[in-house]
């Protein structure tokens, strides 16, 4: 069953012409965990399974191996893809200074995600200073709501009415909020400063906006 799943998987990435971060990106699932997929180490449960379905436009038996391989989709009309369900996630704008993130006041709009995409709000990128991790300026960035990341995770930082994203660092009692072009130098806090940074949550994915 791991290696029918894993053959499968690869070839609904290729019909696609999808990359295996990009299904990542629009699942949110790990891209390490789609790699061990691919190598037939595991198959995902029900529920990532109808992730993977929807995205790919393509049916759970068909990606089990339980049905012929030419048969791409038993529901779908050819040339014809499904559309994943949606919901309405918020997208943050300018933020008044000491309050909540999800704030109404600071809710620019609300964009409609794929369901599968575990966020709880969007916040749009401001500037090039994450370019060299794909993020572009107008970029609008999935962040889950968490007060802790680990090491190197691209978070939504939170300073006085500044909402930014950097990848997060702890060396000892110094918190590093690195950008991602060579162009932009790191901040660093320290002591008292610390109390000045917020970690609103984890960036999970994004979306180039056109």
């Amino acid at each position: 069953m791991k290696e029918a799943f894993a053959q499968r998987l690869q070839m609904a990435l290729d019909r696609k012409g999808m990359k295996a971060a990009e299904l990542a990106r629009l699942t949110g699932t790990p891209e390490s965990v789609i790699s061990q997929y691919k190598k037939g180490e595991y198959v995902p449960k029900q529920r990532r399974l109808e992730s993977f379905s929807r995205v790919l436009g393509v049916s759970i038996p068909w990606l089990m191996g339980d049905v012929d391989a030419s048969e791409v989709s038993s529901s779908i009309p050819p040339g014809f893809e499904p559309l994943p369900k949606m919901r309405k996630v918020p997208l943050i704008g300018e933020i008044a200074c000491g309050e909540p993130i999800l704030a109404e006041q600071n809710i620019e709009d609300y964009l409609d995600i794929p369901d599968e995409v575990h966020c709880d709000f969007l916040l749009r990128c401001k500037g090039d200073s994450m370019v060299d991790a794909g993020i572009k300026n107008g970029d609008v960035v999935f962040v889950r709501i968490q007060e802790i990341v680990e090491n190197g995770e691209i978070a939504a930082v939170r300073i006085g009415d500044e909402a930014t994203l950097k990848r997060v660092y702890w060396d000892g009692d110094t918190l590093m909020l690195m950008p991602e072009n060579s162009a932009y130098a790191p901040k660093s806090f320290r002591g008292e400063e610390i109390n000045e940074v917020h970690i609103e949550g984890k960036a999970i994915g994004y979306m180039h906006m056109f």
